[in-house]
């Protein structure tokens, strides 16, 4: 649907006209009562319509906190919401690929050995124990397995600082 521009985490995001018809149709498909914005149900709606999944009350929370208390969310706030919510999406699926390329025996969860022939893989030269620390870093609550979860939460930590 979107097209990602560029080779950095945090890739430029580019509408297509394509794009923003689709967008503007789901919009107005959502809208209603023709009232010229979305409602907090009327945007879980259009999220579903776009991505596939309900969005939980946080997630939706999230993307109005910087909105004004207004009536709802505007054709033009929901433009630029979904296209940043596209270009996150895109993120995740090259970090999920990333987190299947490690997981080689198709568990769902990466162990310390994964974890270690990953590291020899790219790194031939640096040693296994620093694998090891880094396996026990990602793996927050210590149980021996690294969820999709946590992976994320290492590969992803820090971006929001810059």
């Amino acid at each position: 649907m979107f097209r990602a521009v560029g080779l950095s985490l945090r890739p430029e995001r580019e509408v297509t006209e394509y794009d923003r018809k689709k967008l503007i149709k789901v919009f107005h498909a959502c809208d209603r009562e023709n009232k010229g914005c979305l409602n907090r149900e009327d945007l879980k709606v259009a999220v579903v319509m776009l991505f596939g999944y309900k969005p939980s009350k946080l997630e939706v929370n999230s993307m109005t906190s910087s909105l004004p208390d207004t009536a709802g969310v505007t054709l033009d706030d929901f433009l630029k919401m979904m296209t940043i919510k596209k270009a996150a999406q895109l993120s995740i699926g090259d970090h999920r690929q990333i987190f299947s390329m490690f997981d080689a025996h198709c568990r769902g969860y990466l162990t310390a050995d994964d974890f270690k022939r990953a590291f020899k893989h790219v790194c031939p030269h640096m040693c296994e124990q620093t694998a090891v620390e880094a396996f026990r870093e990602v793996d927050r609550d210590a149980d021996g397995m690294v969820c999709y979860r946590d992976f994320e939460f290492a590969v992803t930590y820090g971006e929001d600082e810059e």
